[in-house]
């Protein structure tokens, strides 16, 4: 009663021991003293940072669980702190927090401060929120690394794109196992954005009725806060969902062609397969 009275959040019997036997424990701490906004008891917090690494060894699915307790339960933006404050998110998610460290990607970590703080104010207003969209967020800065690793020439292309989210996807499997019901829309998510560049011509509005055009079109507005995405072209999105189709159809024929009509966005599509000489297909 004392320390509940003090706001202060401390372990059962020996700290270190109880790590020690589940480092589960670690997080739990963290998810209770973001919830409940306790400090920790001295004792609880000093091992926590030097032992963050015994989570290496927790089984990954056992993982995940953890992490939508962390970040979907309406104080994600608080867990995400204190992860970061005592070493553990790295052990979560390496590729991201790797990336975090790297200047050409350091927005993406205000990127998922504003998105866990949507999330967060969401759950307050008993709104539904999907692991889908958490996901594409905390890894989105590791799938732009890989991409730029392996692209050969100056504009990526949507192969290389699925690739690297591909690639980022089976690294992660190993530490937070994502399951494929989630992991298949967020690769989807993640391959819809450079598409929000092309709006010229018929075919643009079809990305309206695509199923994960909804969360693609949150993903963009969260990059244009940051000011990775234009916000033109934000606001053109959100207004074109506004009109009646008649309208809409009529707003992007008068637009001059995109430079790249084949990728849409500065991101060329995939090459034409040629046909073979004489005729024969290949069984």
């Amino acid at each position: 009663m004392a320390d509940i009275k003090a706001r202060r959040l401390k372990l059962i019997g020996d700290p270190e021991t109880r790590y020690r036997e589940d480092p589960v424990r670690m997080l739990r701490a963290v998810r209770f003293a973001a919830k409940l906004d306790f400090t920790f008891d001295p004792e609880t917090e000093q091992p926590i940072s030097r032992l963050a690494h015994l989570l290496d060894g927790v089984p990954p699915a056992r993982l995940f669980d953890e992490c939508l307790k962390l970040f979907l339960s309406g104080f994600g933006a608080k867990s995400f702190a204190l992860l970061q404050k005592y070493g553990l998110f790295e052990h979560l998610f390496p590729l991201a927090a790797a990336a975090f460290a790297l200047p050409p990607y350091a927005y993406a970590r205000e990127m998922l401060e504003r998105g866990l703080a949507n999330t967060d104010a969401r759950v307050l207003a008993d709104k539904p929120v999907t692991p889908t969209f958490l996901f594409a967020i905390v890894l989105w800065s590791a799938v732009l690394r890989e991409l730029n690793e392996r692209q050969a020439g100056p504009a990526p292309d949507f192969a290389q794109l699925m690739q690297a989210c591909d690639a980022v996807l089976r690294a992660q499997q190993s530490r937070v196992a994502i399951p494929r019901r989630f992991a298949v829309p967020m690769r989807e998510l993640l391959m819809l954005q450079p598409r929000f560049t092309r709006r010229s011509g018929i075919k643009s509005l079809s990305l309206l009725q695509h199923p994960r055009f909804r969360a693609a079109y949150d993903f963009l507005l969260l990059r244009a806060e940051v000011g990775v995405a234009d916000p033109e072209l934000a606001a053109w999105w959100t207004h074109v969902q506004t009109l009646p189709q008649e309208e809409r159809v009529a707003l992007v024929q008068a637009r001059p062609p995109e430079p790249d009509a084949a990728g849409g966005t500065g991101v060329p599509g995939r090459r034409r397969r040629r046909r073979r000489r004489g005729g024969a297909a290949r069984s």
